[in-house]
């Protein structure tokens, strides 16, 4: 067959594979004489006609359409979908270009910008004088071939989508340049540069410092861009010796994506403090702000943090995607009996629930979903935080501003002169917030906070530890839930295995015969980790009659949790151990998640 991929071409292909049905195929022949469309193809041979470069593909049109996909799925056909089919026609290997695997280096080095953008190709890496190129059409032997004498290397093609192509290369050669375009404008400032701890204190003035330069401005809003693409919770730049490091984190792991020149840190660091309302001219006390931005026709708050190191300020920003925090009970992870539970816990008009784990295990998500969930127009719903982490309109949200005298304490005080019906406490971590804290529980109103505890029972030692009477806890605090968060196996890559005894010595268990476990085998979906985002695993203790009398009698943590246990509660091991054996999550992740347990 020939591998000049006109209209009728790309149809048949698509139909064969039944991504297109009869119909459908039929229809787009029809419409071949009302609107041309430009070959994927080879050059044409000499005398034959040459389509406008600005005449769409049959593949762009397609995947334009959006239509669905014949097999019922709700599906439609997409530009990926159709260089797949279209790759495995050709005998051609299919690449998904994942921002995070390649190197800039080598992505922006090897050809010029305009040429890249141009005939719509991408360097991908260099190996024995073998270029890896990815192209939407690979049939374009004359750009193969001036690519080749352009770099003197031998061309191996592999087939990407065009808009994929297009993007990573905006972001790719639009970040060096700008990076490249600023270290030349700030090379001067190299005498300035931190080379040990006893030159910290020297730092450059104000006036030094272009926080508005264009090439930084540039590339600050590439590297926002790249992070909320790769749906990252976190930016982390951190000044090393020669170098400025970026890392993304990425369902709760740090991935390196870039290295920048030192010479070009300060300036970025003070466009960011900029956009953060930062004092830019303060370099040797922590700070923190936040920045709001707009993506895709929704709002993501960041919240910055600055703290001076050996060689510079670092900065750690965290994104709060509203769709990610504020989402359905239900989603979180909950089991049909832990979110009846919690639901009973919610629904209560007034006493305290207690949220713990560590940082990162999803806390702010939990109790930020539950706020929403029960915001109505009938209730007066404030939060105290430190920070706030995301503005929502449906809550009157208070900052904790120890300079000024707004503690959580003081805060909480004047928070019950306001007519409150639900608050929210970021952190319960001293005596005088748990005292207001279980002041509002005992007249009326439903309180949720949160402490860093290991699990639900030590909780209750730890209001203890900080002061609070017993009796107080015990009339007052509803539930405890502790928390974790897993990563979830991708959902497009599952496969079955068999677990041998090194895995069931792993997870603390004797052997069972005959019980498959699931990972996932990695794909592009999910830059071949085998996992696509995180969900929670609980440990939900009800305050019952028993656990109110263990606690007037200060039970060790050992007797509350033994007494919520037989009332039914599970571990936080037992249930990653479901989610397991439900193929949602893998060995690793329990085993790293719950590994106290």
């Amino acid at each position: 067959m020939s591998k000049y991929l006109e209209r009728e071409h790309v149809c048949e292909v698509l139909y064969k594979k039944g991504l297109l049905s009869l119909e459908q195929m039929h229809h787009l022949t029809l419409q071949d004489e009302k609107s041309p469309v430009r070959p994927l193809t080879p050059r044409p041979q000499k005398g034959q006609p040459q389509a406008s470069q600005g005449t769409p593909t049959m593949v762009e049109v397609l995947s334009a359409l959006h239509l669905k996909l014949p097999n019922g799925s709700g599906d439609v056909l997409t530009e990926e979908v159709i260089m797949r089919i279209l790759a495995d026609h050709w005998g051609l290997p299919f690449y998904k270009i994942d921002p995070l695997k390649l190197d800039t280096e080598i992505v922006t080095s090897v050809l010029p910008r305009a040429f890249a953008a141009r005939y719509g190709v991408m360097p991908l890496s260099v190996e024995r004088n073998v270029l890896t190129v990815a192209t939407a059409d690979p049939w374009e032997l004359e750009t193969l071939d001036h690519i080749s004498k352009l770099t003197g290397m031998e061309i191996k093609t592999v087939v990407s989508p065009k808009s994929d192509i297009l993007k990573a290369i905006t972001e790719f050669y639009g970040f060096k340049m700008s990076v490249n375009a600023a270290e030349r404008r700030h090379l001067d400032t190299q005498n300035s540069d931190l080379r040990n701890l006893e030159q910290y204190t020297k730092v450059r003035s104000v006036q030094d410092i272009q926080p508005n330069d264009r090439h930084i401005v540039n590339a600050v809003d590439f590297l926002f861009n790249y992070a909320f693409d790769q749906r990252a919770s976190d930016i982390h730049i951190e000044p090393k010796r020669t170098q400025s490091m970026i890392r993304l984190r990425i369902d709760g792991v740090l991935t390196e994506i870039h290295r920048m020149p030192r010479v070009v840190h300060p300036a970025f660091v003070s466009r960011i403090k900029t956009l953060a309302r930062l004092d830019i001219a303060e370099k040797r006390r922590p700070q923190d702000g936040r920045i709001k931005a707009e993506y895709r026709g929704k709002q993501i708050e960041m919240r910055i943090s600055t703290m001076p190191v050996a060689f510079d300020e670092k900065i750690v920003m965290r994104i709060f995607d509203p769709d990610v925090l504020l989402q359905d009970l239900q989603q979180l992870g909950f089991n049909d009996q832990e979110y009846q539970q919690y639901l009973s816990f919610i629904t209560r008009t007034h006493g305290i629930i207690l949220i713990t784990g560590p940082t990162g295990s999803g806390k702010t998500t939990t109790l930020y979903s539950t706020l929403e969930r029960l915001a109505t127009s009938e209730v007066n719903v404030t939060t105290i935080e430190d920070p706030i982490e995301m503005v929502h309109e449906q809550f009157n949200q208070v900052a904790v501003q120890p300079t000024i005298g707004v503690t959580f304490a003081n805060a909480l005080r004047t928070i019950l002169r306001q007519d409150p019906d639900i608050i929210m406490v970021g952190e319960i971590r001293d005596y005088e917030t748990a005292e207001h804290a279980i002041h509002a529980a005992l007249t009326g109103h439903l309180v949720l906070s949160t402490l860093h505890t290991n699990d639900a029972p030590s909780s209750i030692a730890r209001l203890i530890d900080m002061g609070v009477e017993p009796y107080l806890i015990e009339s007052t605090l509803i539930g405890v839930v502790a928390q974790r968060l897993v990563r979830k196996i991708c959902p497009r890559c599952p496969e079955v295995y068999t677990p041998g005894p090194d895995v069931w010595a792993a997870l603390g268990l004797p052997v069972h015969a005959g019980i498959t476990f699931k990972r996932g085998a990695g794909c592009v979906h999910c830059r071949m980790t085998g996992y696509l985002g995180r969900m929670g695993v609980y440990e939900i203790m009800p305050v019952d009659t028993a656990i109110r009398a263990l606690i007037h009698e200060q039970a060790a943590p050992a007797a509350l949790q033994q007494a919520a246990r037989q009332a039914g509660m599970k571990l936080l091991r037992e249930s990653a151990l479901q989610k397991l054996l439900l193929g949602l999550t893998t060995v690793e992740e329990v085993v790293r998640v719950t590994s106290m347990y």
